[in-house]
């Protein structure tokens, strides 16, 4: 599974919902895009030191892909899909869909508008 970043913030507030819907998961994911964006959410809050020493345990065992020269043909064929269908997402999610489907892991989320991107498996909690 590849986490999404409210995915991220719903396991560091300790959320049973996703809780449930990853323990079975034999490794757990992550974008260098999202933790990008998690960590810019951190260091606007007010429980940064927290959230802070929560990422650095949760990276000790996730996986964190990074995107590389076998992602580019995904995220073209993602960016020229949403922009034939007249349905563009945020530029950053064009980059961890395209991780999704390099990786061919369904991507844990509750931003629906990956359901506008062909073949990308979404879970949500």
């Amino acid at each position: 599974m590849i986490l999404d970043t409210n995915a991220l913030s719903a396991l560091a507030e300790r959320d049973n919902s996703i809780l449930d819907l990853v323990r079975p998961a034999p490794f757990l994911c992550v974008t260098l895009i999202s933790l990008g964006e998690y960590r810019y959410g951190i260091s606007l809050s007010r429980k940064r030191a927290d959230l802070d020493r929560w990422l650095d345990r949760f990276l000790e065992q996730a996986r964190v892909l990074l995107p590389d020269l076998q992602s580019l043909p995904h995220y073209a064929a993602v960016r020229r899909q949403l922009k034939e269908a007249g349905t563009p997402i945020p530029a950053n999610d064009c980059w961890i869909a395209a991780l999704v489907l390099q990786h061919e892991l369904p991507l844990v989320t509750k931003d629906q508008h990956f359901k506008k991107v062909k073949g990308l498996r979404t879970l949500t909690w």
